[in-house]
């Protein structure tokens, strides 16, 4: 497990608008400040992605995604219950959230992370961040950071060690409204 000090080494990265790597439950995450334009703009840069395809929020807790989110009572304690595996949601975004988070949606993908050092890592930088998988489009995404580092060497400004949380595939993604599965895990 990484230490305290390393996690406020990524604070500080981030709050700096630095893109970071980090373990999440199934792959190695980017991530960044998402109300941070210009740290977004570097991260999709890296990808090779497309501004028009959003990006997923990760949050230690419910109450981080708010802002970002248009949610009735009975979406919210859905949005709250943990599942078995990792779950990420498509909720109608707030008009707060900015068109470099939804992309070209009206709804905004969110999960409430369950893996220990993510939720730390949320919970130290006092805000929800940028999680998308560390590959450019059309690669696999990198399960360890020694794969994230071939991938991006220098261009990522912090990496963050730690193990997976041993997953095998990327997050469900459903919708909130619908409950239609988007993508199976």
């Amino acid at each position: 497990m990484s230490s305290r000090f390393a996690l406020n080494l990524a604070r500080q990265h981030i709050h700096a608008g630095d893109v970071i790597a980090y373990p999440t439950e199934s792959v190695i995450g980017l991530g960044c400040n998402p109300l941070d334009k210009l740290a977004v703009q570097k991260l999709l840069t890296l990808k090779q992605r497309s501004v028009d395809k959003g990006l997923i929020l990760i949050a230690s807790h419910i109450e981080q995604l708010l802002p970002f989110l248009d949610i009735t009572e009975e979406q919210l304690q859905k949005l709250s219950q943990q599942t078995d595996k990792p779950t990420t949601w498509l909720v109608k975004a707030s008009l707060l959230t900015p068109f470099w988070i939804t992309g070209n949606h009206t709804k905004i993908a969110v999960r409430i992370t369950r893996h220990p050092l993510c939720e730390k890592l949320c919970d130290i930088t006092g805000h929800p961040i940028v999680s998308t998988s560390a590959n450019r489009s059309g690669q696999p995404a990198a399960k360890t950071i020694l794969k994230t580092r071939q991938y991006f060497g220098d261009m990522i400004d912090y990496y963050l060690t730690d193990h997976i949380q041993g997953f095998k595939n990327p997050s469900e993604i459903r919708d909130l409204e619908t409950d239609k599965i988007i993508r199976s895990s």
